[in-house]
């Protein structure tokens, strides 16, 4: 796919390059308008889960993120240094949306939006709507007196439907918000429903200023960019701005609250802007750092160490900058395609239509912002943990813990990741379990989503994947519960884990507790994972089961070096890779106990880890009871199946247990008590760098770690 001039060259330093940049993103959609310019329809024939008319009125509502700036802008109300702003902004033809929102909300028009229905998509493109009526009232409120009842009328149909309890009820919250301060709608009409949604909607916080989208429960523990960044932290920000005292209190605990979600969320982004892909939606793309355009633009402070302008403009405009660079991100029209890095429809929900994905034009809406404003004088601040940070005497650690979502942020100079588990959902999004299921997720080797329900095609990358019979059909690690953080000691050091257990089939007696275990100063690119498995031989027998084979799974990574795909060459064998001097080395390699691939991404790699615990801590097996090999392997998942790269290898070790229920001729099958048996797996990952080329991924992986020994519950060595 084609670069986009104007914002895959943009600088992402200036108002004006922000300018530029919402231009050039808008512009390409003026091809697709209909004759009466309240719909927009992609070339492109996908469909989403709702009507085709909701799917285009999506197109014209969510450029409405910038719009109204540029509205501003060539009217004279907004100023700008740029001498040809209000000159590029004509070429944009913003009246399209005025004449647009006249006729899609005119039931005579043959562009009516149609009526709303309950749970009904077009009750989610009502928020930018409201949002083009609350900050440019003097544009988009229709001068003519019946054009004004249309739309109000069109818009009060969201106060008598049902919608679902979730980040939904924002929209309402904002329409009514419009509703009273553009249109003139009595408060007395409105206010009661105002209070309920925010008061549902406060039931959904959690602590340390995250919130769920919906209540937090077995049917959903979701805490992710969709709850911060797209929706609900977003909302609630521009509550602050946009609400007009109507609850001041409400509104000082929502500024609090999002000083509360930076303190932590700032650490998703990598050091060259790059955040790390966790969640559904993620073709909303660059709405990921919405969250700070958002917070300029309410004037909400924030804690160090981003009290500054600065330092918000820098997490902003770097996430921008890595989008850029992402040329594959466009149609040859220049509208934005369906993906990730790339086109991918593997990666879509449901909701997904061809105009979906301007959500990320939330954004832009620091373009409201005047050029005097301190965002856009400001000095740029590097990343919080870069080396000429300001403030680097803060001494801020580089793995942190966050309880919310559960996650272990990994803001390393080698990788960029998280580890993840206490989160999942029952509703049915496509991929969930690779959303919010995996073990980590990686900025810079993002994550996969399945194709299909053979091994190939789930790409189980990051995750453990399960088969009861030989390999016809695979389960992945999901639903944990009983979730804890806890702290194991490595000498000096004191590393983050994550701890929880899962059940691979509801009706087997089979537990799986999984400890993710960070990285240590010791061994660099590496973190650990520490599974113990626990049966009952009665309950096995019961069941029918008798053998488990295990894929515990790395990171995917690009299988491209230069031109050529690694996988067209054979294997080269560890000795190679342990001999060769070039500093251009590239392939796989599978060993008996751990299996690498470099290639221009970085590196990915494996290794078997024995894992030994004192016998008070973990009983010895009867003679007999469990036969357990392991080999490694580099998986080849299908193409597309990752975010950023199509075409990857999977480093992984699979274990193969057998259990015998009449060992050394005593039958098994009667014993009661639980047995378990503990594996464990090194993970490796060197994300490509100049202070990370070829020959430190080697000397990284090389200097690989074999065993973790157990002192007590708490204490380890990794040797």
């Amino acid at each position: 796919m084609p670069p986009l001039p104007g914002f895959s060259d943009n600088r992402f330093q200036t108002r004006s390059d922000f300018i530029r940049a919402a231009k050039a993103l808008i512009t390409p959609l003026s091809q697709y308008q209909s004759p009466g310019k309240a719909r927009i329809k992609i070339a492109a024939a996908t469909g989403a889960g709702f009507s085709e008319t909701a799917a285009q009125l999506e197109g014209f509502a969510r450029p409405l993120w910038v719009v109204p700036s540029c509205l501003l802008l060539r009217s004279g109300t907004s100023t700008s240094t740029d001498a040809d702003v209000d000159a590029r902004s004509e070429e944009v033809h913003l009246t399209a949306w005025l004449n647009g929102l006249s006729a899609g909300t005119d039931p005579a028009s043959s562009e009516y939006w149609g009526d709303v229905s309950d749970f009904d998509q077009r009750m989610v493109e009502m928020e930018s709507i409201a949002f083009a009526l609350l900050v440019a009232p003097d544009h988009f409120v229709p001068r003519d007196s019946r054009a004004r009842d249309r739309l109000a009328i069109w818009l009060r149909q969201i106060n008598g439907r049902r919608m679902p309890e979730n980040n939904w009820r924002w929209f309402r919250v904002f329409v009514n918000l419009a509703l009273v301060k553009a249109l003139g709608v009595p408060m007395e009409e409105v206010r009661d429903l105002i209070e309920r949604d925010l008061a549902l909607l406060d039931t959904f916080y959690l602590r340390d200023g995250w919130s769920s989208d919906g209540l937090w429960g077995d049917e959903r523990k979701q805490a992710d960019y969709y709850s911060g960044s797209f929706a609900l932290q977003f909302a609630q920000i521009l509550y602050i701005a946009l609400s007009g005292g109507f609850d001041d209190g409400r509104a000082e605990r929502y500024r609090r609250q999002a000083g509360f979600f930076a303190s932590g969320f700032w650490r998703y982004f990598d050091t060259n802007g790059a955040a790390i892909p966790f969640g559904r939606s993620l073709t909303y793309r660059y709405a990921f750092a919405a969250f700070w355009a958002a917070v300029v633009f309410a004037n909400v402070p924030l804690p160090p160490p981003l009290d500054h302008h600065g330092a918000i403009k820098g997490l902003l405009l770097r996430h921008l900058r890595w989008w850029a660079k992402q040329p594959h991100i466009f149609n040859t029209d220049g509208t934005h395609n369906i993906g990730y890095t790339y086109p991918n429809m593997y990666l879509s929900e449901n909701y997904t239509s061809p105009q979906s994905v301007y959500w990320c034009l939330k954004s832009f809406i620091v373009l409201h912002l005047p050029d005097d404003h301190p965002f856009w004088t400001a000095p740029e601040r590097p990343h919080p943990l870069s080396c000429d940070y300001p403030e680097r005497i803060l001494n801020l650690p580089v793995v942190a813990p966050l309880l919310p979502p559960y996650h272990i942020l990994c803001n390393l100079p080698e990788h960029h990741f998280l580890l993840s588990a206490g989160q999942c959902t029952r509703k049915d999004h496509k991929a969930r379990e690779a959303k919010y299921g995996k073990f980590a997720y990686s900025s810079a080797f993002a994550f996969s989503v399945p194709s299909g329900p053979l091994l190939g095609q789930l790409a189980p990358d990051s995750t453990l994947c399960l088969s009861r019979d030989g390999g016809e059909s695979w389960t992945v690690a999901w639903e944990p519960y009983d979730v804890r953080f806890e702290t194991f000691r490595f000498g000096e050091e004191q590393l983050p884990a994550l701890v929880s257990k899962w059940r691979p089939w509801r009706h087997v007696e089979l537990l799986l507790e999984t400890a993710l275990v960070s990285p240590t100063r010791k061994w660099t690119g590496w973190h650990f994972r520490i599974h113990r498995l626990v049966w009952r031989p009665a309950g096995l027998a019961a069941s029918g089961l008798r053998s488990l084979e295990c894929i515990d799974a790395g990171f995917s990574i690009s299988a491209q070096h230069g031109g050529f795909s690694i996988f067209e060459k054979p294997c080269g064998g560890m000795e190679v890779l342990l001999n060769h001097g070039t500093s251009s080395l590239s392939g796989w390699w599978a060993g008996s106990d751990s299996s690498l691939v470099m290639s221009e991404a970085g590196a990915s790699g494996t290794a078997v880890m024995t894992v030994t615990r004192p016998s008070a801590l973990q009983p010895g097996l009867p003679d007999g009871a469990c036969k357990h090999t392991t080999k490694s392997s580099v998986l080849r998942p299908d193409a597309n199946t990752n975010l950023i790269a199509p075409r990857t290898l999977l480093p992984c070790v699979r274990h193969n247990l057998e259990f015998l229920l009449n060992g050394n001729g005593a039958d098994l099958r009667h014993i009661d008590q639980q047995l378990s048996i503990t594996f464990g797996l090194g993970v490796f990952a060197i994300a490509a760098s100049p202070e990370f080329g070829n020959e430190r991924q080697r000397s990284a992986w090389t200097n690989k770690p074999n065993e973790i020994v157990f002192l007590d519950e708490t204490t380890i060595n990794i040797r």
